[in-house]
């Protein structure tokens, strides 16, 4: 299971910070602005430090440096460090508008960065993803562990992917599934497992959220559930009282939060409680944006709440053994407990992807984009996730599709079962 525990690597912004002096002391022979080509390459790591995400990312860059270190920094002949940014703002407690695109600009602008790792939000991505496309020296690859929006990707709302693409060749990739895929199976699980009939659908308004939340409602009343109503939540609201006392008069047994758990998550999911109940009269049910936050797991009011994840849990890869297993051991006896994220070992699949490409590549970043969209395999036996990892040349999409059930239960994030897609 994912663990709910905060934890430290000695001081975590100490740390932090060390990784990326580490990461800028390797420039100098990283090659010109632009260009990569040297013998250390640098690998960038873009996610949100702040904030309720604070806990995720830290477990994520944690897990990449464990990883390589393991690898002895090496990508075939070159030498690799990381360098990380951080995409969120203390006075927003969560990703940034502003600091994503001024982040995109770093990664160009930074010598001997040759990809970048990230980003956790998909609305991130969709700032950053064209600005990496239109680096003249090539398009810069991204490869994200979490950012699960479809039109990163495939046609999706309007101009989508084509527009996060100005140079015409894709330059975006991930290592798990998309939001399409979650909301079926949230919508299933409520419909065949939970045996909802009423479910009323909310969303942050953000890029993610809305995603989710358009899935789960157009799925829900092909598997017999009617969807009582569905718009978006103010991330800004004291509280969110009356608003469910509006949703009570429709007699819901289901509640959809769609969206991630810093934008307000903790005060909807009390007055949902408050008002409609615990989560065995009325059910909650929240995507992977609520995952890996201790904050929601030791909330009274989330016990028994349901969560979908794009992916297998840390309990289900330990459980499976390899390579995920090892590195979840080595983790534990370095930092004293499991990651508070399963995206950390995500985090770590991207990481082997670049990797493989940064390996077969002239060391610029467009060889590195280039091998990257030649279709990229990580092998089963390799794979931190157990399973053989394909990259596809046409979309940058991955092969593996996981959906995992999870429930709240003793502030712990507790495995239910798989959803086979």
């Amino acid at each position: 299971m994912i663990r709910s525990r905060r934890f430290l690597a000695v001081s975590a912004v100490s740390a932090l910070l060390a990784i990326a002096v580490s990461a800028c002391g390797g420039n100098s022979s990283g090659g010109t602005v632009g260009g990569g080509g040297g013998s250390k390459l640098i690998i960038g790591v873009d996610l949100p430090l702040q904030g309720a995400s604070k806990d995720a990312s830290e477990a994520t860059v944690n897990a990449m440096q464990l990883y390589l270190e393991q690898v002895g920094h090496k990508a075939g002949n070159y030498d690799v460090e990381l360098k990380v940014y951080d995409n969120s703002t203390a006075a927003k407690g969560a990703w940034d508008d502003a600091t994503c695109a001024k982040n995109a600009q770093d990664h160009v602008a930074n010598p001997g960065e040759v990809a970048v790792m990230g980003t956790f939000n998909s609305g991130c991505a969709k700032i950053e993803v064209p600005v990496l496309n239109s680096d003249p020296s090539g398009p810069m690859l991204m490869v994200s562990h979490a950012s699960t929006n479809p039109g990163l990707t495939k046609a999706w709302d309007p101009g989508e992917p084509e527009k996060f693409y100005p140079n015409g060749v894709r330059n975006f990739a991930r290592v798990i599934g998309t939001d399409d895929y979650q909301g079926v199976a949230a919508a299933r699980f409520a419909a065949q497992d939970l045996g909802v009939k009423r479910c009323y659908v909310l969303n942050d308004n953000q890029t993610y959220g809305q995603g989710v939340a358009k899935v789960f409602a157009e799925e829900a009343p092909k598997q017999g559930v009617t969807v009582v109503g569905s718009e978006p939540w103010d991330l800004k609201q004291p509280n969110y009282v009356a608003l469910f006392t509006s949703i009570k008069a429709l007699n819901p047994d289901c509640i959809y939060l769609s969206g991630v758990f810093d934008n307000n998550g903790g005060q909807l999911v009390r007055d949902k409680v408050r008002v409609l109940g615990d989560n065995n009269a009325v059910k909650l049910m929240v995507p992977d944006g609520f995952s890996g936050y201790p904050e929601f797991n030791n909330l009274a009011e989330s016990q028994g709440a349901y969560l979908t994840f794009s992916g297998l849990t840390a309990e289900t890869l330990r459980q499976n053994g390899g390579a995920g297993a090892n590195l979840l051991d080595a983790y534990k006896a370095k930092y004293g407990a499991d990651p508070a994220s399963s995206y950390a070992l995500y985090g770590v699949e991207a990481l082997q992807v670049i990797l493989e490409g940064i390996a077969k590549s002239d060391g610029t970043r467009k060889g590195v984009r280039d091998q990257v969209f030649a279709g990229v395999t990580i092998p089963a036996e390799q794979s931190v996730v157990g399973k053989e990892v394909k990259i596809d040349p046409q979309t940058g999409d991955a092969s593996v599709r996981d959906i995992s059930v999870m429930q709240i239960k003793d502030s712990k994030e507790t495995f239910v079962k798989p959803w086979p897609l």
